[in-house]
């Protein structure tokens, strides 16, 4: 009796190590279509949700919690194709992920992907995403950065007369309907990739293609600086729309 008891004890811190590790995990199976992978967009996603969330989507051709297709809740669209995640087992790390892809951030994160072919990819529907993209940073900051960086070509804030006048002002681009998309992928868009990495975002510079000025590089939490700057300004007056006659 007195071994069986010992036996016990000896494993016990064994198992409840186990089963918490299990339970703990905060990861979860997730099916996705190849096209999707092709593309580079879980790529981009994937490592966004885990730091918003501590948690982690392995991605499987197998058995799976969560499936990216045709069937389950709309979340975004390519095209004419439109993408759902459909819950497939009770995971709530599963749950969390639905969660964060019909969120501000999980739609500015998609949004935010320039593949390198092919289509953009939209919200399912953009008529139902009416509050702003909330940009998480430090608003301070990023006026100092934009100062350091964005004055090559941008005026930054009211004022400011540093800037190519072709160029539009962080203002003038603030008045925009899709002025939010714009700031979350403006390292992705031309002419930006040319001259500018975000370190652990971008990819590196083409040594064939070297930049035309001298480069930029900031970090991912320097680019959220600058979004977070970017909110904080007041939208330009642009005046009406030019009618053709």
């Amino acid at each position: 009796m007195r071994r069986a008891l010992l036996f016990i004890m000896l494993i016990w811190p064994a198992l409840a190590t186990s089963t918490s590790a299990q339970s703990d995990d905060r990861t979860f199976r997730l099916a996705v279509p190849d096209e999707l992978v092709e593309s580079g967009l879980m790529a981009h996603v994937l490592p966004r949700f885990s730091l918003k969330t501590s948690r982690r989507a392995e991605i499987t051709q197998e058995e799976a919690d969560a499936v990216l297709g045709p069937e389950g809740v709309p979340v975004f669209a390519r095209g004419d194709v439109a993408y759902a995640l459909a819950l497939v087992t009770e995971d709530a790390d599963a749950r969390t992920f639905l969660d964060w892809l019909q969120s501000a951030a999980g739609q500015s994160a998609v949004t935010g992907f320039v593949p390198s072919n092919g289509a953009a990819f939209t919200p399912i529907a953009a008529a139902a995403i009416v509050e702003p993209i909330a940009f998480e940073g430090d608003v301070a900051k990023g006026l100092a950065v934009a100062e350091a960086h964005c004055t090559r070509c941008h005026t930054v804030a009211p004022g400011d007369r540093s800037n190519i006048a072709s160029t539009p002002s962080f203002m003038a681009l603030r008045a925009l309907p899709d002025w939010d998309q714009r700031f979350a992928a403006f390292f992705a868009l031309n002419p930006h990739p040319a001259f500018l990495r975000v370190e652990g975002l971008s990819p590196p510079f083409d040594p064939s293609r070297p930049p035309s000025m001298i480069p930029i590089v900031i970090s991912e939490a320097e680019m959220q600086d600058v979004q977070a700057y970017a909110t904080s300004l007041a939208p330009a007056e642009l005046g009406k729309e030019v009618e053709a006659r």
